[in-house]
């Protein structure tokens, strides 16, 4: 299927080697076998043939840490304690089995206000983080989880905590408080054995990571395009008679090879299986005529979550009525939506201000409105009517605040349902949209 957009495979104007420059164009080694992770030649290839800037990699580590620091400085913390993969992705850009450290908490980080940074990687990993000069010292030892520790657990986090007020004093003197983002419960009772206790290192770190520099911009660009020439692929292998998994393994394997890093759901469906929506990708054969709906959760280059949902009809032929209008509601409530974004709006605004839904729809509503994206989906939410919060998130948008804007029409018991999803960001005036995939001008027209 033939597709009017700049991002479907462009032909690069340079080959697929960078040459024998010292540096590649984000500032990182030109060497193959480093070891730290990135883009693919294919990637920066594509990027230059589509105009995007790749960022430059020692300035967005500097901007990140200081939007750390001043946070804790800002809430009167002497340091934060991180287990979340991915608040240690920000603190650090280092990268160690992401999804595997999600669940099995073996790695961690210690930042103090002062700027010192502290990671424990797993066993034998300590040459994976020689190339980032803002970690002051790597150690081992954070995994105190049942897995590795056994009965043996509240030793070794005993041990631990420790350490961390060893380095808490260092950094913020005597009675200097500690923000955690999440810890084992023996971790949490050893801290506060020590006269530490936690503050929320989730909100240091979301509000850090809400102010994107132009260097976390032009990674989310690159990101973004490459997840686009990847649903470009998508697009252009559907067919009637495929299988769903195997026309969503096509958005893996080009996010991949481009030097991607996962995708954090399988949201993908088709045909009836598109109402109600949440359903992951299966073995159903994908039929002409119907639709086929998916939300690509896809963590790209630089990890970078590139957060866009898109509904196709199958085949060559034409919709029905009620697939146009399901496809055009749901239009209208993103577009909507986005048109009323700019700097100083409340969430609490927008939840008011914001397109209504049609009442058959309201039930099988999605989970938000829109909601922030850097690293993956992140602060804030914000909900519509139904599911409004009081005091929970009291905050304006800002410039440099990415937001991603969706929609889910599916009334119950329908035939079908429909997904879309832009990505933006919030500028000085208003709002940039940072998609470029077009939308299928058939259920459009």
């Amino acid at each position: 299927m033939a597709l009017a957009s700049p991002y479907s495979r462009p032909e690069p104007k340079i080959g697929p080697s960078l040459g024998h420059n010292a540096l590649k164009p984000d500032g990182s080694p030109n060497d193959p076998d480093r070891a730290e992770i990135g883009p693919t030649d294919l990637a920066f290839a594509e990027w230059a043939e589509l105009g995007i800037t790749a960022p430059n990699l020692p300035r967005m580590r500097e901007f990140r840490l200081k939007r750390i620091t001043d946070q804790l400085s800002a809430r009167d913390l002497g340091g934060v304690l991180l287990f979340d993969p991915l608040n240690i992705r920000y603190a650090t850009d280092s990268s160690n089995m992401q999804l595997w450290t999600a669940h099995n908490p073996a790695r961690a980080a210690f930042v103090g206000v002062d700027g010192h940074v502290v990671l424990w990687d797993f066993h034998g990993s300590t040459h994976l983080t020689t190339h980032l000069p803002l970690i002051n010292e790597v150690r081992g030892g954070a995994g105190f989880f049942y897995f590795v520790a056994g009965d043996a657990e509240e030793r070794k986090a005993e041990k631990f905590a420790a350490q961390i007020a060893e380095l808490l004093q260092r950094s913020g003197g005597t009675g200097a408080r500690l923000a955690v983002d999440k810890i084992e419960p023996h971790g949490l009772v050893a801290l506060q054995a020590l006269g530490i206790q936690p503050a929320s290192g989730q909100a240091v770190l979301e509000h850090a990571r809400s102010i994107k520099s132009v260097d976390d911009l032009n990674a989310m660009r690159c990101a973004i395009a490459t997840c686009e020439i990847s649903m470009a692929a998508m697009e252009e292998a559907m067919e009637p008679g495929m299988a769903e998994v195997e026309l969503w393994a096509i958005l893996h394997a080009e996010n991949i090879k481009r030097g991607g890093e996962w995708i954090e759901t399988r949201i993908l469906s088709s045909g009836p299986r598109t109402n109600p929506w949440m359903q992951e990708a299966g073995p159903r054969r994908m039929q002409a005529g119907e639709l086929m709906a998916f939300d690509t959760d896809l963590i790209g280059p630089y990890g970078m979550c590139c957060d866009i949902s898109r509904t196709w009809l199958v085949g060559d032929g034409q919709p029905d009525g009620e697939q146009k209008r399901l496809y055009q509601v749901a239009y209208e409530h993103i577009m909507t939506n986005m048109a009323l974004l700019k700097p100083g709006l409340g969430f609490r605004e927008l939840t008011e201000r914001a397109h209504r839904l049609p009442a058959e729809f309201v039930a099988q509503r999605y989970g938000v409105l829109g909601h922030g994206v850097g690293l993956c989906d992140e602060f804030p939410s914000v909900h519509y009517p139904e599911d409004f919060i009081e005091g929970s998130f009291d905050y304006e948008f800002e410039p440099g605040m990415c937001f991603c804007v969706e929609a889910y029409i599916g009334a119950e018991g329908g035939k079908e349902g429909v997904k879309l999803e832009q990505q933006l960001l919030i500028t000085e005036t208003g709002y940039e949209d940072l998609t470029r995939y077009p939308f299928d001008a058939r259920l459009l027209s």
